[in-house]
């Protein structure tokens, strides 16, 4: 099967705001940036806590909740079909243009301006759930988000040449041009397998 993908960027005009539409459009570098930081600081503060052992320990159940997390928003939320005008848009901002767009190379991390708030909530959920395991728990979480940010980003404008790569570019492409209902994880199709919509 043929995918129909390219390197050659496609992008449109979401907003006559020249702010907001700039505000839309995000560098893939920047997620690094701006959260490679906060993971830094989280296990700093979480290996005192918890010792060097458990908070791997939690650090990878962070990573793991990560993927839960990611298969459920895009299974559920990104591929929600809203049924009035005004959830249309907000859909359409959120995932729509994406599927429309794919090849928009400065649309394919989410920018900060959406992810900022997100973070603090989860953060927040973290802390109300797991007390003194937060900081590790979350350093993972955050670094899961960063490695599907670059997976998202790399299955769509990078050559993948290992075998994990190749298996997970081609498992995404097919989601977006033959089986848009199946393969919702991007960095790991372990929730596919588990809830029956990988691909068959």
């Amino acid at each position: 099967m043929k995918l129909y993908i390219t390197n050659k960027d496609e992008s449109i005009t979401l907003f006559k705001n020249p702010v907001l539409n700039a505000l839309s459009h995000i560098h893939p570098m920047i997620p690094l940036v701006a959260y490679l930081p906060v993971i830094l600081y989280n296990l700093f503060f979480a290996i005192p806590l918890t010792g060097y052992f458990f908070t791997w320990v939690l650090f990878f159940s962070g990573i793991i909740v990560w993927t839960f997390v990611e298969y459920i928003m895009h299974r559920f939320v990104f591929h929600f079909h809203p049924t009035n005008s005004f959830l249309k848009k907000i859909h359409y901002l959120t995932h729509g243009i994406h599927h429309d767009y794919p090849s928009d190379s400065s649309r394919l991390v989410m920018p900060l301006p959406i992810s900022i708030p997100l973070a603090f909530l989860f953060y927040l959920v973290h802390s109300y759930l797991l007390g003194t395991w937060t900081q590790a728990t979350y350093a993972g979480f955050i670094s899961g988000y960063l490695c599907y940010d670059m997976v998202h980003y790399a299955t769509h404008h990078w050559k993948m040449r290992s075998s994990i790569g190749k298996f997970l570019r081609r498992n995404h492409l097919e989601h977006h041009f033959a089986t848009p209902n199946k393969s919702f994880g991007v960095t790991s199709p372990l929730w596919d397998f588990i809830f029956f919509t990988n691909k068959k």
